[in-house]
């Protein structure tokens, strides 16, 4: 026995409509998970969120990577953490290189050496501990091109893509809850003989 073809249509609908609705929750999770992670753990926890400019640190931190900076005290950087560091003690310009060697200089102080994973050579200057700004706790690829944007385009682009994003999972969810309160209001299809 075969199906009607109204019934067949309507299975097709009920595949489509739940599709739109999962596309739908997974758009807002996504926004909302990275919303959390790129913005409401560093405001939380004091961090810095940082977009990667240049391919120093690549292949691991490669351009366009947001990294989450959290302050650390000097005394518990280690070899092979990477740190944030201004170029400049006082200066508002920072970059985020990997910690290749400690030294503590005789009056106590601690100062690092640093080198890029991508650059052939350390760094020409040792990195006084009143430079570090913390270490890079974690990263995620790709987001960093979202602040990278808006220093480009103005502030009002991160906030309209993300307004977007929400609006269309918003759309595709209230499109298959209102499908299915229709397909709930018609009733189940006949049965056929």
């Amino acid at each position: 026995m075969t199906a009607p073809p109204e019934q067949s249509t309507r299975e097709k609908h009920g595949v489509w409509r739940a599709l739109r609705l999962g596309l739908g929750w997974g758009l807002l999770a996504l926004v909302a998970g990275l919303g959390i992670a790129a913005v409401g753990v560093p405001a939380v926890t004091g961090s810095t969120p940082l977009a990667v400019l240049t391919g120093s640190m690549e292949p691991k931190l490669p351009v366009g990577t947001l990294v989450v900076v959290r302050p650390t005290p000097p005394e518990q950087i280690r070899l092979g953490d990477v740190i944030t560091y201004q170029l400049e003690p006082g200066q508002p310009a920072v970059v985020s290189h990997r910690v290749i060697e400690v030294h503590s200089i005789s009056d106590g102080r601690l100062e690092f050496v640093t080198q890029g994973d991508n650059n052939s050579a350390p760094d020409a200057t040792p990195v006084q501990a009143a430079q570090v700004k913390g270490t890079v706790w974690y990263s995620l690829p790709l987001v960093g091109w979202a602040s990278i944007a808006v220093g480009h385009y103005g502030v009002w682009l991160a906030p309209l893509v993300g307004i977007g994003l929400l609006a269309y999972a918003a759309v595709l969810i209230g499109g298959s809850l209102l499908g299915r309160a229709r397909a709930a209001k018609a009733g189940p299809a006949p049965l056929a003989d």
